[in-house]
């Protein structure tokens, strides 16, 4: 089995997370996963989003129950910001981003882009 890219699994529990009505245990998440990640690492990464206060959780018997808190939409609008705030050249990251995304994704974009008041 490979190993995820530094934060791949963590934006893999938030995606089970948004596309789940309600609360999921640890091992529902594990379930949806591809790769069969371990419960105890999908539990380290529940309570490192729970301390960002990206997840809620309900006690459910003996466990605990998960869901998301926040907008997933805006949640990656976020990690995006936060990686270009970072980037010593913003421009070269977008120039990447733009030529990385699907002809479906580019349209979506352009379309966003030619919406009035989009733009200052």
């Amino acid at each position: 089995m490979s190993r995820r890219k530094l934060g791949q699994l963590e934006a893999e529990v938030l995606a089970v997370l948004a596309g789940a009505e309600g609360f999921l245990s640890p091992a529902d998440i594990c379930d949806r996963l591809e790769g069969a990640p371990a419960y105890t690492t999908v539990n380290t990464i529940l309570f490192r989003l729970l301390d960002k206060n990206m997840v809620d959780r309900e006690k459910r018997g003996r466990a605990y129950g998960y869901r998301l808190t926040a907008d997933e939409s805006g949640l990656a609008a976020e990690r995006m910001f936060g990686h270009l705030r970072l980037a010593h050249n913003p421009s070269a990251v977008l120039s990447q981003f733009v030529h990385g995304l699907s002809p479906m994704e580019e349209e979506a974009l352009r379309a966003l882009l030619d919406e009035p008041g989009s733009r200052p």
